[in-house]
């Protein structure tokens, strides 16, 4: 995924309301759309160096959308409306191998109650200090809908389907994935639910310029609190 047209650097003011954020860019304070809804731990702190992206559709009320965090020497993207598209993209291009060797590739299927099929999970935790340090964590707030897609997963495999749930990690600095169980222990629990009942998890880190994003290479998992 290529960022076109080509992203605006800035200096982060502040982010509030969830879905808001004050940028500099060139001396001048933009309101941006912030397209995460989750806490962004460790992310997103007042000076902090970001990327935006000014797309040209006019009945956008914000144009500028926060795409990067600078944290340390990495890039991390905070769009989470990017992963089902990147993973669309390494299927497509045959470079998830997990996931390899079906015949068909459909986007946005229903599936169980009330969910669709692509449900995939943005990972950009990372804390230094926390319980799981060098590993990406998720989830960064408490995630009621991530809880119940995980149940409807389990359905899936219980009735004899193959269900894969994929993270996916906007950075490259992580060395595993784990599960924020400090954070949202109801997660965590649905997650070990859905493994017993058959479903997979695979977590892949990605490959952040600001010219784009790209699937990079698997994380081992440590889904039982295990180093």
């Amino acid at each position: 995924m290529r960022f076109d047209p080509p992203l605006i650097r800035g200096v982060l003011a502040r982010r509030y309301k969830r879905f808001l954020a004050d940028v500099e860019i060139g001396g001048r304070i933009e309101t941006v759309h912030c397209p995460n809804p989750g806490a962004m731990l460790g992310l997103g702190g007042p000076g902090s160096e970001v990327w935006v992206n000014r797309l040209s559709n006019p009945n956008r009320k914000l144009p500028l959308t926060l795409e990067l965090v600078r944290v340390d020497d990495h890039l991390v993207g905070v769009n989470t409306g990017h992963p089902n598209g990147l993973v669309d993209e390494a299927l497509r291009a045959g470079t998830l191998p997990e996931l390899a060797g079906y015949d068909a590739i459909r986007r946005e299927v229903r599936y169980g109650k009330s969910s669709r099929i692509d449900f995939l999970l943005n990972v950009h935790l990372r804390r230094p200090d926390g319980p799981n340090p060098g590993a990406a964590e998720f989830p960064d707030s408490v995630t009621a809908r991530g809880a119940k897609h995980l149940g409807e997963l389990a359905e899936v495999a219980r009735a004899g389907g193959r269900a894969v749930m994929v993270y996916m990690g906007q950075r490259g600095d992580c060395d595993r994935f784990a599960l924020a169980r400090d954070i949202d222990p109801a997660y965590v629990q649905a997650m070990t639910l859905a493994r017993a009942a058959g479903v997979e998890a695979l977590c892949y880190t990605c490959a952040v310029t600001t010219d784009g994003i790209r699937l990079a290479a698997p994380l081992p998992l440590a889904l039982d609190g295990k180093h």
